[in-house]
């Protein structure tokens, strides 16, 4: 066995690591701690949760010169509440030492920002498209970085941040060390690794699989409409301390979180339509205990890093499998052992396959618990929580209280049945409703009919395969708005800037982003409808691109 004295750290990181009660190494801190203090390049390919953040922040602030001003490092984060964690969990590690670290990320006031800059930091860690604007205005100076780490490549891809990453490291120095850590290494992010990193370390954790043993992964065959009563049943017989919940838009994790805290379930929501201050109340809340169920969409939630998530379910189906990874990933952590749920339409039957194809790991399909489990469940816990109480003995009021009743004529019994009456008339009861469940149709020939094929999805075309300089005010495609953009050729603006800009400040998906059409003062840009709002509210001359506000309006 090996410990973190063995990795070559210095006392004062030691230390921190002692003060933060890590007990050994993980995998990937092994493998990745000793070749970045060497300075060598690195592609760590490891799931979020596997300890990776403390695998490059040791290396990293242990690397720092100390007699050095300005910033010497960055850590490039697709998400701010990445970002955040990541500083949070950098000053941690930093304990003692004089090292300032700063999060940079949109959705925060310039002002706010730029004072922290002037007072100095030696690292910056941050969203591509913030970082990329207070370099292009000359606000952060990048002249004595050393290191970079791009965390969460992947995700990156996702969201369309890959072009400003690459022009970032084209602002370093050749003598940069650079890290990268993906949970899965799609071609683009190879080629980026091949382009820009030095005869690299590569370290894979897990190889055999992409999602950690320690998850149960179980899939349900339900309807459409018969996913909440699906949801409750589950809810009210697993053993869940928190559960996150998932589902395809944001409407409808708005509206789920509320069917859940009508019918009894501490349940609230995280979506693109809430502001930085909602969020982080709403995330507070679910890490403190006061809300036990937060039902979420992808954009929402990612980069999310919270302990002790027993459950996640994904209510809707990902759209591509990496989001699964992604989305599961959230449970299992630190070695704990973790549940994940999805629920199956029938024209969704053959992703099951699909997905045990790519995690090659086995995804078990279970029956919905009956309505007897579910009724001797309550029973259960009704039972234990009386017991409990009954342990805990009698005050003489209590006592008091029981006399008088038996001195009216009720006997003991009688008592209690009132007593758990009571009891369950205060705490409420959910309705369990029967399930309609999904039968095997047959074809006119009698053979079984394939609900494998998915419907396809109605993904916008990539920005960069259309970018035809057309000056239409109306979209061609079904499921989007065409947006007006107050910048365009005169401002040096290209496809990747709007994607990254727009991304970036609104929390939205890169690939929600459809055709981009950038005129000489002005640009078009394509965005799925049910994102428009939160794009609109975000960009009303909030944030800037190429030093110039951002003003959108639609189009059409």
């Amino acid at each position: 066995m090996k410990f973190f004295e063995d990795l070559g750290l210095a006392p004062e990181y030691l230390n921190s690591v002692e003060k933060l009660k890590y007990t050994e190494p993980t995998p990937i801190q092994l493998a990745a701690i000793p070749p970045l203090l060497e300075g060598r390049d690195l592609i760590g390919q490891a799931q979020t949760g596997t300890g990776k953040t403390a695998a490059f922040m040791l290396p990293l602030l242990q690397r720092l010169n100390q007699n050095m001003k300005g910033v010497q490092a960055l850590i490039l984060a697709p998400t701010r509440e990445l970002a955040k964690q990541v500083t949070d969990a950098g000053k941690a590690l930093a304990g003692k030492t004089s090292h300032k670290i700063l999060s940079v990320y949109g959705g925060q006031s310039y002002s706010i920002q730029l004072r922290a800059l002037e007072r100095g930091a030696d690292v910056i860690v941050g969203t591509p498209g913030r970082l990329l604007d207070l370099i292009h205005q000359k606000y952060l100076n990048l002249s004595h970085v050393t290191m970079l780490v791009i965390d969460e490549a992947d995700e990156m891809l996702a969201m369309g941040f890959i072009e400003d990453v690459e022009l970032i490291l084209n602002e370093l120095s050749v003598n940069r060390q650079v890290a990268l850590f993906s949970a899965t290494l799609p071609e683009r992010i190879r080629k980026l690794s091949e382009r820009y990193l030095n005869n690299p370390v590569k370290v894979t954790i897990n190889p055999k699989a992409v999602t950690v043993a320690e998850i149960e992964q179980r899939c349900y065959r339900v309807r459409e409409e018969a996913k909440i009563a699906a949801l409750t049943r589950l809810l009210e017989i697993e053993d869940v301390s928190s559960a996150l919940i998932f589902t395809r838009t944001k409407a409808k994790a708005q509206n789920l979180s509320e069917d859940l805290l009508r019918i009894g379930f501490a349940a609230d929501s995280l979506h693109g339509d809430l502001n930085q201050s909602r969020r982080e109340l709403v995330l507070n809340r679910f890490r403190e205990g006061a809300v036990k169920i937060l039902v979420a969409t992808d954009v929402a939630a990612r980069g999310l890093d919270i302990a002790n998530v027993s459950h996640v379910v994904n209510f809707d189906l990902p759209a591509e499998n990496d989001d699964y990874v992604h989305r599961i990933g959230r449970t299992g952590r630190a070695g704990k052992t973790g549940i994940a749920i999805s629920f199956i339409t029938p024209r969704e039957r053959n992703w099951v396959n699909q997905i045990q194809s790519f995690t090659r790991q086995p995804l078990r399909e279970n029956t919905l618990p009956t309505v007897v489990e579910v009724e001797q469940k309550r029973a259960e816990r009704m039972m234990d929580r009386i017991a409990g109480q009954m342990l805990a003995g009698a005050n003489s009021n209590e006592k008091a209280l029981i006399n008088r009743l038996i001195e009216r004529g009720f006997d003991p019994g009688a008592i209690a049945v009132g007593a758990i009456r009571l009891l369950r008339a205060n705490e409420g009861q959910i309705n369990v409703i029967e399930i309609d469940l999904p039968k095997e149709e047959k074809t006119a020939k009698g053979k079984p009919r394939n609900h494998s094929k998915q419907p396809a999805q109605a993904w916008p075309k990539s920005y960069a395969a259309d970018n035809r300089s057309t000056g239409k005010r109306h979209s061609d495609e079904d499921g989007m708005v065409r947006l007006w953009m107050n910048l365009g050729n005169t401002n040096g603006i290209r496809p990747g800037d709007v994607v990254g800009a727009i991304a970036s400040e609104s929390g939205i998906p890169g690939k929600a982003i459809g055709a981009i059409d950038i005129q000489k003062d002005h640009t078009f840009v394509d965005v799925m409808e049910q994102h428009v709002g939160v794009v609109l509210r975000s960009s009303e001359g909030k944030y800037k691109l190429r030093g110039k506000p951002v003003v959108l309006r639609r189009a059409d």
